[in-house]
């Protein structure tokens, strides 16, 4: 009976060892520390825990609040990062200075699941480097109890009438291409006149007392309680405003704004090559993607996700534009052939008083 005991336990634990080596085989990245450097409250981290359950990898998970400042980052600490989630210009500038490792999508099949309007883009044709994590459009988010009319236009930003009662954005490229919009020129010149002219409009703007913050992530909770009239915005931002405070509106101006992506990328030296790779796909997974979407608010880049939206979902302007919409928006692309005419004109707006 012992002899037949042992045979018995050998063999539940051989099983147990199996099932175990198993399991470490579909986990082939297990124990590696995935670095990710993404924008602020832009994840569910209920997806990182997951990602760590079914991988067994662990995530180091940091953030940053402007794509420059992401920049800088990367700059100082070539290697140190897996994956990146910058702006389409950026994706555009890592490329020129060889700061980003080419993709290997045999790794990445999901990149099937985005839609087709956001594969092969202009400023990574192939994607060769990038891959959409969310998109949306830059806006004006107002409070509909504190203004006589609705909003069409960047003119808004620049109306007496709201003095003292507007948020502008922390931002050297949304602030001055939506000055450069307001005059009708392209948000991605580079013609010196044209930038001279956007600088004067929002150094008046501030001088003028119109403008009452300069936000990135706080601008939302700040409209939701009433702190000002208007808000310069990003879509996804606005989304969350306006499901806590229903006095709240968004719109895309007339003149047009931009339309961004921001995309997973693994930065050049990368210890991790391949297990970011899966980190990028497993982000790409519909599922995955929808829980993100619902999160963060922003508007999803998968097929799959956006043929579930739902008829409120499709109606909003924020998160479903319209073709004409689109039409009117434009990529930001690289401009950093002119980068100390642009940083020279963003510090003035900074120090106007």
């Amino acid at each position: 009976m012992k002899k037949i005991a042992i045979v018995l336990i050998v063999a539940l634990l051989a099983g147990a060892l199996s099932a175990f080596a198993l399991a470490e085989a579909d986990k082939p990245f297990a124990g590696t520390e995935l670095i990710v450097f993404n924008w602020g409250d832009y994840i569910n981290p209920e997806v990182l825990t997951m990602f760590e359950e079914q991988t067994g990898m662990r995530v180091t998970y940091l953030t940053f609040t402007q794509n420059e400042d992401m920049m800088a980052k990367l700059e100082a600490g070539a290697g140190v990062y897996d994956v990146v989630f910058p702006s389409e210009y950026i994706v555009e500038r890592l490329i020129k200075e060889d700061q980003l490792e080419e993709l290997n999508l045999d790794n990445i099949p999901n990149l099937a699941n985005v839609v087709e309007s956001l594969r092969d883009p202009s400023y990574d044709p192939g994607n060769i480097y990038s891959v959409p994590y969310m998109w949306g459009t830059l806006g004006i988010l107002y409070n509909t109890d504190m203004v006589d009319e609705p909003i069409t236009s960047w003119r808004a930003l620049f109306d007496e009438r709201y003095k003292g009662s507007i948020f502008m954005m922390n931002s050297m490229r949304d602030t001055i291409g939506l000055g450069l919009k307001t005059l009708g020129y392209s948000m991605n010149t580079r013609d010196p006149q044209e930038l001279r002219e956007a600088c004067d409009l929002l150094v008046q703007q501030k001088q003028d007392g119109l403008v009452s913050g300069n936000f990135v992530d706080e601008t939302k909770d700040k409209m939701v309680a009433g702190e000002a009239a208007l808000a310069v915005i990003y879509s996804g931002d606005a989304l969350y405003a306006m499901e806590k405070n229903d006095k709240l509106a968004y719109v895309i101006p007339d003149e047009g704004s931009n339309i961004w992506v921001d995309s997973m990328c693994i930065p050049k030296g990368s210890e991790h090559k391949e297990a970011a790779e899966y980190f990028i796909n497993f982000m790409c997974d519909p599922e995955i993607a929808r829980m993100n979407m619902e999160y963060i608010y922003y508007s999803s880049p998968i097929r799959q996700v956006v043929e579930g939206l739902s008829e409120e979902e499709l109606a909003s302007t924020a998160m479903n534009p319209t073709d004409e919409m689109i039409a009117r928006c434009e990529f930001f692309h690289d401009t950093s052939d002119v980068k100390e005419l642009y940083e020279s004109i963003w510090m003035e707006i900074r120090m106007a008083r």
